[in-house]
């Protein structure tokens, strides 16, 4: 959940003129109401923790009817927000915008990653817009300057079960997907001060 946004771009008055600016674009950016947001460059610990997550649910949910994308699938949100979850998995079939298969429109859990200087508001917002959206189960925010995990599991349209993982022996259930993975595995090599963690796996 690195942005900036672009204030020398210019404003697009439809979604769809995004889109077909961004196909052409060598950068990624997310859109909000017509307002376009760059994103920068990860470090090496966002990287870490998304290639540890992405791997440690994929090797859980292979041979089921999951997709897993991570950081180039584009996801079109509710509030009229367009962006590119760090990772995204599909339960079922996924939904795309047209024959391009690169706009999805029912992603079931999205993971962020986030730190200590992701924009307060740009978080509120996305996170409002995903919770907003009927596909998805599970939203989950994984910081990447310490070891901690902020958990949305939907019960209804209007509940929401909101957990916190802390500990390195805490165990994150992704009830949606049958899929359980500990914060060791998530934060594997991942380094804290002087720290670092090393991995073990959920059975």
């Amino acid at each position: 959940m690195t942005q900036n946004p672009l204030s020398s771009t210019p404003k697009y008055r439809t979604s769809d003129d995004y889109l077909m600016a961004e196909r052409q674009s060598p950068a990624k950016n997310e859109f909000h109401n017509g307002r376009v947001i760059g994103r920068s460059g990860s470090n090496r610990w966002h990287n870490l923790i998304v290639s540890n997550a992405a791997v440690a649910i994929g090797s859980r949910i292979h041979g089921a009817k999951n997709d897993i994308y991570i950081g180039n699938m584009r996801v079109r949100l509710r509030n009229n927000f367009i962006c590119y979850p760090d990772v995204v998995v599909v339960n079922g079939d996924p939904a795309f915008g047209d024959q391009n298969a690169d706009l999805l429109l029912n992603p079931t859990v999205v993971l962020e990653i986030i730190s200590s200087a992701t924009n307060t508001s740009d978080k509120t917002q996305k996170l409002e817009a995903f919770l907003a959206m009927d596909s998805i189960r599970e939203c989950i925010l994984v910081k990447e300057d310490e070891m901690r995990i902020e958990h949305y599991a939907k019960q209804n349209a209007k509940q929401w079960i909101y957990k916190i993982y802390n500990e390195r022996d805490d165990v994150l259930a992704m009830e949606s997907i049958n899929c359980k993975v500990s914060l060791s595995e998530i934060y594997a090599q991942v380094k804290f001060g002087h720290a670092s963690i090393s991995s073990a796996a959920v059975n």
